[in-house]
């Protein structure tokens, strides 16, 4: 009987926390790192043991996987004192399912591999609903002999799980879903804009379109959303604009013009200043329907 790899998490959180379960259910020995220790209480209650800081948990552990907020976080649990590059052994994985910057990613995966540490980048889509459920879609960067070794356990906590290529394009597939979402939001309530400037039922529309070539989960979930003005947060609208802001970072290190990813940005970074950033992020609705009656 082949013997689980003991997993190490760093950043038990809202998605974090019920990945961890799936993973202690499936078998896999589980020890935790979190900067608040009360957030890790609920795993160590099930039998998961805590580490007072990265490098202890990495020097026991054969798998690595951080789920924190932003590129800095990472950079400080990965690369930092005390962080997982000062304990773990040559050898060791790190599967940072984070969603930052690409570029930084890159520059990441290489300090660590000074080291011998391996490293996949693999940011999920799916929000806290298929973390819960084990349905996330899980986009990896990194070599595939590194992911074979760790498919086994995100297959607990994925339904989905695509190796893009190298180092980066996990985080780089991350970024292009997030500017996609960001601007099919927009899309979809400026359609809806339209046909209740006609006095056409926008509902009506969206049914319409769900059986179409326009048809998306944005219209799908989001759709209805707008409708409703329920803007109950499922993934915060302060997350997707940090979101992109890597967006804009990763365009703006390739030299690249792309003047709607540039407005989605521009938009949701106006919905985070209207004090709106707890609002789930399909409000961005809100900023389009501002634009609409502004002429």
């Amino acid at each position: 009987m082949t013997t689980q790899p003991k997993i190490g998490w760093i950043g038990p959180g809202i998605m974090g926390r019920p990945m961890c379960k799936h993973l202690m259910k499936a078998g896999f020995p589980l020890a935790i790192y979190a900067r608040r220790p009360e957030s890790a209480q609920e795993l160590t209650d099930l039998g998961a043991k805590f580490y007072e800081t990265p490098a202890a948990l990495a020097a026991n552990v054969d798998i690595v996987i951080s789920m924190v907020s932003d590129t800095p976080d990472v950079e400080a649990v990965l690369l930092g004192r005390n962080g997982v590059i000062e304990g773990g052994k040559s050898g060791l994985l790190v599967v940072d399912m984070s969603t930052i910057s690409p570029v930084t990613t890159r520059e990441i995966a290489t300090k660590l591999a000074e080291k011998g540490i391996r490293m996949l980048d693999a940011p999920v889509s799916g929000g806290d609903v298929g973390a819960i459920a084990a349905t996330l879609t899980i986009m990896v960067g990194g070599n595939a002999d590194d992911l074979a070794y760790a498919r086994p356990a995100l297959e607990v906590m994925g339904k989905t799980i695509t190796h893009i290529g190298n180092h980066g394009a996990g985080q780089l597939a991350k970024a292009c879903n997030q500017l996609i979402a960001a601007q099919t939001v927009i899309a979809v309530t400026e359609a809806f804009e339209m046909a209740k400037a006609a006095n056409v039922d926008p509902a009506k529309i969206r049914a319409a379109l769900l059986g179409g070539f326009a048809y998306s989960k944005v219209l799908e979930l989001h759709g209805q959303r707008i409708l409703d003005e329920n803007f109950q947060p499922g993934f915060k609208a302060h997350l997707h604009n940090k979101d992109m802001h890597i967006v804009t970072d990763t365009i703006a290190a390739f030299g690249l013009n792309l003047p709607g990813t540039q407005r989605a940005a521009d938009y949701m970074q106006a919905l985070v200043d209207e004090g709106k950033g707890e609002l789930d992020s399909s409000a961005l609705a809100k900023i389009v329907q501002q634009k609409a009656k502004a002429i």
